[in-house]
């Protein structure tokens, strides 16, 4: 990739990699994507969430949910039970990120046909 332009002028490398990197720091890490599809699917409480994602620790979850809540991708809503319930759901800005994850995963699925028929 020489040259990359949006159609009107010429981007420099930085101009396309900070707003890539943005993004990538939001969504670093092993666990923010499985639970960003998980919540896709509807609003679930935390146990759901631990149940749905194998693996992943109750400790790394609850901050993996913060930092996802931080970031405006999820929102946590405490309601008002005996015990208190906690409930997660992806917000719109969340959702924005589908064509995003799907294009990952389509290209996922392409790169491992290429690299297993090698």
């Amino acid at each position: 990739m020489a040259r990359v332009t949006d159609g009107t002028e010429q981007k420099t490398c930085m101009e396309i990699m900070l707003p890539i990197q943005d993004a990538l720091e939001i969504l670093k890490g092993k666990w923010k994507l499985p639970i960003i599809v998980s919540l896709s699917f509807g609003s679930k409480r935390f146990r759901e969430l631990a149940r749905e994602i194998p693996k992943i620790t109750d400790k790394v979850l609850s901050k993996e949910l913060k930092e996802l809540e931080t970031n405006l991708l999820i929102t946590r809503t405490v309601h008002d039970t005996f015990p208190p319930t906690v409930e997660y759901e992806i917000t719109e800005h969340g959702l924005s990120l589908e064509k995003v994850i799907m294009a990952m995963k389509d290209w996922g699925l392409e790169h491992r046909k290429k690299v297993t028929a090698s």
